[in-house]
């Protein structure tokens, strides 16, 4: 009997671990501060970013100003994210947490992109948004929108990895903020990164990806060159 138990501890041992190391380690320290390339010396690599000697930490590595100021919107989709992630508050490495800006234009656009690494949660503290993710492939083939309509003070969530977007409905700008549940939660834009990829990817597989003509793909990659190179 005693080896039953020994042989099932060892199992839930077991299955413990793989679960674990499926996800990102918790840290086993306090904090850990990164550290610019240049600042390397001798340094504990953890989550993609060199940890700061304790002795040398300041208040300073968990601070930042200005998220009061608005972004610069005078771009071709009317909107500006500013991204406080590890790189902007050093002290968010291996916390699992970040946090953005965002403005709209009136009738601007967070055109639709995913967060390869995080879950995003957004409240909006001005204007009107219209917002919305796509699921994942479903088993019939469909992929199913899911979007509503937020006001001031409303909040939404856009699953880990999954395409969505927000649009401003009204004629006065739109303020909202999203926290993000990695310290470097990443974004792919889906247009540039499928009509601007360095390099190109080959016309032939988007004119059969998107079945349209081939002079369709070539104007938009020459546009989103135009547009990302002014």
């Amino acid at each position: 009997m005693q080896g039953v138990h020994f042989l099932l501890s060892l199992l839930v041992l077991g299955l413990a671990s793989s679960f674990a190391s499926a996800y990102d380690p918790s840290p086993l320290q306090d904090f850990c501060v990164a550290v610019k390339d240049s600042e390397i010396k001798s340094a504990l690599f953890v989550n993609g970013k060199f940890c700061k000697d304790p002795k040398y930490v300041t208040a300073n590595d968990f601070f930042f100003s200005g998220l009061d100021k608005p972004g610069n919107t005078s771009n071709q989709v009317g909107s500006n994210v500013t991204q406080l992630n590890v790189d902007k508050i050093p002290g968010l490495s291996t916390l699992g947490i970040s946090l953005a800006r965002i403005d709209y234009a009136p009738y601007g656009l967070n055109p639709p992109h995913t967060h390869p690494r995080g879950t995003e949660i957004l409240v909006v503290v001005e204007g009107t948004l219209e917002v919305g993710f796509v699921t994942s492939n479903q088993q019939d083939g469909s992929n199913k929108l899911f979007t509503k309509i937020l006001n001031k003070g409303d909040v939404f969530v856009f699953p880990i990895g999954l395409i969505h977007f927000q649009f401003n409905r009204g004629h006065t700008n739109a303020v909202a903020f999203a926290g993000l549940s990695s310290q470097n939660a990443g974004v792919i834009t889906i247009a540039n990164a499928v009509f601007d990829s360095d390099p190109r990817i080959n016309p032939d597989v988007l004119t059969k990806a998107f079945q349209v003509d081939k002079n369709i793909i070539d104007y938009l990659q020459k546009q989103f060159w135009v547009d990302n190179n002014n």
